[in-house]
């Protein structure tokens, strides 16, 4: 180890350098990780919210952005299912808010039933537990700037019909554009001109000791026409509709494998470079016995010095960024285990960059030394 930082430290330039290149390469595959961790999580954070166990929706929904109407009378029928304890209900769909000054927007209306969760921001009179609020609307903070919303309570139009908005939530911040706002499920009915006997979602509660798969078997068999699924595998579904068939998961994927290969060309370049203009040293390490184990293992520590300092001032400079970006990108998220996971990639990168100088010094012969 004290060899292999000698050589990397002879030439400390072409050592800062290096260590640039691979920051560089840790903060794109950190950045772009949290573009994609916060994208998954975005897009299934509506299921998530729910309380529901199992979720009916059309045939063919891919998520929750894009529902079609289902009869409202699979409810009572869903209810009288074994297993079943409650069901709930929730409509959305995209309307347009017609501000006081004539300004219109479009959002995602997303109306919802009490049963469907304490977590779905529908607005109430008194707190979380009074009674909801007729014709009110509640938007996310991140999403007020965007809705031109400056002041709580406003009067406004949706879909030309009056409503207002009451009140401010945290934690919903839309990730496809378009703002969400919040009502009970009538008012969506009205807003949305959804049919007495139409819905776009049924939530269902299962009774303390119900068997999931049982009671989704009896499901399907009752209701061959819908699609049916446990939360988790709804939202899973809904992640990887986003991530595979809008391409933003691909854009996103690449940007991160980008940086990996930016930081291999780097540190590639830099340790080759290191390696051939030590060779002579190599070759005197090889004339005095050294054996090809022990020099293969100075190059890789140089590799690996780099790529623990690279990744420690990547890390660091990320974790400040990450977080400044959410103002405008209220969704990205870095769990803890991302940073560490970066790690791995990072000494992988290097490991496999030092492929070529490894090569190089096994390559040389000790009797160089001795000539002229």
């Amino acid at each position: 180890m004290r060899l292999a930082w000698f050589n990397i430290a002879h030439d400390r330039m072409r050592f800062v350098v290096t260590v640039l290149g691979i920051m560089c390469a840790v903060f794109l595959m950190v950045f772009q990780g949290s573009m994609l961790v916060g994208f998954l999580r975005a897009a299934s954070k509506i299921i998530d919210s729910t309380d529901a166990d199992i979720w009916i929706a059309g045939r063919g929904v891919p998520c929750f952005e894009f529902p079609v109407p289902i009869e409202r009378r699979l409810a009572e029928i869903a209810r009288g299912i074994p297993g079943v304890a409650e069901s709930s209900q929730i409509a959305t769909a995209q309307i347009q808010i017609r501000l006081p000054d004539g300004i219109r927007q479009q959002a995602i209306l997303i109306g919802a039933e009490p049963q469907a969760g304490a977590q779905i921001p529908i607005p109430r009179l008194n707190g979380a537990s009074g009674p909801l609020a007729p014709e009110a609307l509640v938007v996310d903070r991140s999403n007020a700037e965007l809705l031109e919303v400056n002041r709580v309570p406003m009067e406004v139009e949706a879909n030309n019909l009056h409503a207002r908005i009451t009140g401010e939530t945290s934690g919903f911040s839309s990730f496809i554009g378009s703002p969400y706002v919040f009502s009970s499920f009538d008012d969506a009915v009205k807003y949305l001109s959804l049919g007495p006997n139409e819905t776009m979602f049924l939530l269902l509660r299962l009774k303390p000791g119900a068997k999931e798969k049982e009671v989704l078997s009896r499901l399907r068999a009752r209701f061959p026409n819908v699609d049916v699924w446990t939360r988790a595998q709804f939202a899973r579904r809904a992640r990887w509709y986003w991530i595979s068939k809008t391409g933003a998961g691909g854009a996103i994927l690449m940007a991160a494998l980008l940086g990996f290969f930016i930081g291999l060309a780097v540190v590639s370049q830099a340790v080759y470079a290191t390696t051939m203009e030590n060779i002579e040293e190599f070759a005197t390490l090889k004339a005095i016995g050294a054996s090809r184990r022990f020099v293969m293992l100075v190059i890789l520590a140089q590799a690996a010095i780099c790529g623990a300092a690279g990744y420690m001032l990547g890390t660091l400079i990320t974790l400040p960024l990450v977080k400044f970006a959410t103002v405008s990108i209220p969704w990205i998220s870095t769990p803890l285990w991302l940073p560490l996971a970066a790690l791995v990639p990072a000494l992988g990168m290097c490991l496999l960059a030092s492929v070529l100088s490894v090569r190089a010094a096994l390559g040389v012969e000790p009797a160089r030394v001795f000539r002229a």
